[in-house]
């Protein structure tokens, strides 16, 4: 007999909520998508399922004929980079066929925007397509797939996919992280992200915060002090280790002020708040490390059964 998830006997135990049974995984991507990607990354990717169409050979289409997707978790497109493929396209051509899907009196781009666009600045007429069926749910997988094992997204679009499948398909982290290919600590992390401010967000899209200076400034809660400590970190050129110190500094002030103005204040420093950090993005979830002359306390946060089985798994804890 199988051994109870331990979610469902913390549930009881500690009077939560019951668990709810994970949705079925979807079944792998069709053969010739799936050739597509390169091999190591075939092997660790659990894809959606793309029905062929029933003559599954390559096509050709007008370039009028496609759309973009809106599921399409990548919006920002290099201008640069779509010259130096539209440059490359007119050379060697399309190599790799677009993958779409039939939307009335047209066809929706599942993969492949890029050489899309690229395509109409070469001046191609037509370009090759495979034609599949595939709801909404196969696209924005598919379409995260290809850009995640291809780096093509920033942190910020990364993040907007995973929070898409988890919020429009009702999927659990775990579940997302097994169908992208990434650990559950990527896919929580990344999420975490889209915590901050939208303003930090767009810095993060641009290229003026790193995804390393947005992880440590989160260790702020309030959204005035992460925009201050971000235009600090732009302002004055802080790398990551130097952002750290400036968190701990105001986390400081913080504590201070939250002790009523005691005498003997929180002892936080730089090397502190970077062991935070790491802890947080270890267990993948909110922590909060105090520490003073040798002593203080460690705040892991969780907000399901679930959630706290994962810690305990991690930290190697039975709780049967």
């Amino acid at each position: 007999m199988s051994k109870p998830a331990l979610g469902r006997g913390l549930g009881a135990l500690l009077g939560g909520t019951p668990v709810i049974a994970n949705p079925a995984p979807v079944s792998a991507l069709s053969t010739t998508v799936t050739q597509s990607l390169p091999p190591s990354a075939a092997a660790h990717t659990i894809a959606p399922a793309l029905t062929p169409a029933p003559r599954d050979h390559v096509r050709h289409l007008a370039v009028t004929q496609i759309r973009p997707c809106a599921l399409q978790p990548r919006k920002d497109f290099s201008a640069e980079s779509l010259r130096e493929l539209a440059d490359s396209i007119k050379e060697q051509g399309i190599v790799q066929p677009l993958i779409v899907r039939a939307q009335g009196s047209h066809f929706e781009l599942i993969a492949g925007e890029r050489r899309w666009r690229a395509a109409q600045l070469a001046g191609l007429t037509d370009v090759p397509v495979l034609v599949r069926e595939a709801d909404d749910r196969a696209v924005l997988e598919m379409a995260l797939i290809e850009n995640l094992q291809r780096e093509n997204l920033n942190a910020i679009e990364e993040a907007l996919g995973y929070a898409q499948l988890v919020s429009q398909f009702q999927l659990t982290q775990e579940l997302v992280a097994t169908k992208v290919g990434k650990s559950r600590a990527v896919v929580a992390n990344a999420l975490r992200l889209l915590k901050l401010p939208s303003d930090l967000q767009s810095f993060i899209r641009e290229g003026r915060l790193s995804v390393g200076h947005a992880k440590v400034i989160l260790g702020l809660t309030e959204e005035t002090q992460q925009r201050h400590a971000a235009e600090r970190v732009i302002k004055e050129a802080l790398n990551v280790r130097q952002t750290e110190g400036l968190i701990a500094k105001l986390q400081s002030r913080d504590s201070t002020r939250a002790r009523n103005g005691a005498k003997t204040p929180l002892t936080t420093d730089a090397h502190v708040a970077s062991l935070e950090n790491k802890i947080r993005e270890r267990l993948g979830t909110k922590v909060h490390l105090r520490y003073t002359q040798g002593k203080g306390a460690l705040d892991i946060s969780f907000y399901s059964d679930a959630e706290l089985e994962r810690i305990l798994q991690i930290l190697g804890i039975d709780a049967e």
